[in-house]
């Protein structure tokens, strides 16, 4: 990206390709006046969320597009990190179903990432937030959403070089366009991979919930890492429950707990979230509670790839062995220590559901966690 990257000025300067991101139109350097006259001066009227580095603003272009700005509120070096990974990544994808860089404005003490305005703002939204209730997302849109989300991480995982791994895979990152087309985002926590590697072991990031067990533990990050966060995706898809749910009597569940239960009695169709009001279609059930077993899997070899998925969810790998094995979840139980760290802790009632919608725009609410040692490590392996 070289030297585009050193100023906010008071020129506009054109920088990216056509492309097929967000609106399908180029990426450029903004001026920090153009941002703050599009946001009325960052209002809060015109907040849309807001985290620990920062808020994201809704603002229309003097030409009248709509733009979400992610304004980051310090420039510590973890900030600035994050930043420059998200831009460097964004930069780089270019798919239908991944959240585009509009453009971004870096300097002096500011740091600013422009995307598009999504109007149907977040899967979490919809699912856990104000939306839930008017049920927008029928059954048909949820499979659209599943399938949209996974062709994305398909093309991060194989079709774009080095590859990428996400390591956020969320409701709140999986963001909806006026068609319920679906746009992963946030890649400030993105990882590339050099060609033949096949895995890495770094700081862990993410959210508590939709990390694999071999991650959130021992920092060990894949592409399979990916995959699992997309079964816990799908399953929360299916049931509209969250992936950890605090219960009466304040003891945390995860969904898979619930979910490997549930299977176990062939208890199919009581999976599917009660707001649907049993409008589904049961062989896409099926198929879809298979998908995620297989994504589940405590063990990352096992693990479907993401094309293996994509062509499941299509219905186009009916011959894919592991489809027609028992349709079981094993449930990974994370550690106590972990599960303390978890940061969802409102109650079940409704008037929570309006609560924690402060990442909205998905690109806030992760939590950090510290790397534990990882028990299994064996013969020098680095």
């Amino acid at each position: 990206m070289g030297s585009s990257f050193s100023c906010c000025g008071d020129e506009k300067v054109e920088e990216g390709p056509n492309n097929e991101m967000g609106g399908g139109n180029s990426w450029r350097i903004f001026t920090y006046k153009e941002l703050y006259a599009a946001t009325n001066g960052f209002s809060e009227n015109n907040k849309l969320g807001e985290g620990g580095f920062g808020s994201v603003y809704w603002g229309k272009t003097s030409d009248g597009l709509q733009i979400a700005v992610k304004k980051l509120k310090s420039m510590n070096s973890k900030a600035e990190m994050e930043f420059a990974v998200e831009v460097e990544v964004l930069g780089r994808v270019r798919h239908k179903n991944l959240l585009g860089l509009r453009g971004y404005c870096a300097g002096n003490e500011q740091r600013l990432i422009v995307y598009d305005y999504m109007p149907n703002l977040s899967l979490l939204s919809h699912l856990h937030g104000h939306l839930s209730k008017e049920v927008q997302l029928d059954w048909k849109k949820r499979m659209k959403v599943a399938i949209g989300s996974a062709e994305g991480l398909l093309y991060l995982h194989h079709e774009v070089t080095p590859h990428i791994i996400h390591r956020d895979i969320k409701a709140s990152n999986v963001l909806l366009d006026s068609n319920f087309e679906p746009l992963v985002a946030d890649f400030g926590f993105a990882k590339l991979i050099p060609e033949g590697v096949s895995h890495m072991t770094t700081r862990v990031k993410g959210t508590l919930g939709y990390l694999a067990p071999e991650y959130a533990m021992w920092g060990k990050v894949s592409e399979s890492c990916d995959v699992y966060s997309f079964g816990i995706l799908l399953l929360e898809l299916i049931t509209g429950r969250k992936p950890i749910e605090k219960l009466p009597n304040g003891i945390k569940r995860t969904i898979t707990e619930w979910v490997e239960a549930m299977i176990a009695k062939e208890k199919f169709k009581d999976l599917v979230d009660p707001k649907l009001k049993g409008n589904f279609d049961e062989f896409q059930l099926k198929q879809s509670i298979r998908v995620a077993a297989l994504c589940v899997q405590s063990e990352p070899d096992k693990r479907p790839t993401m094309k293996e998925v994509v062509s499941i969810l299509k219905g186009k790998e009916m011959n894919f062995v592991k489809v027609n094995q028992n349709l079981r979840i094993q449930s990974v139980k994370y550690g106590d220590d972990l599960m303390a760290m978890d940061q969802d802790d409102e109650s079940n009632d409704e008037s929570s559901d309006q609560g924690n919608e402060s990442s909205v725009y998905g690109v806030f609410g992760a939590m950090e966690m510290q790397k534990m040692q990882d028990p299994y490590k064996r013969f020098g392996e680095k």
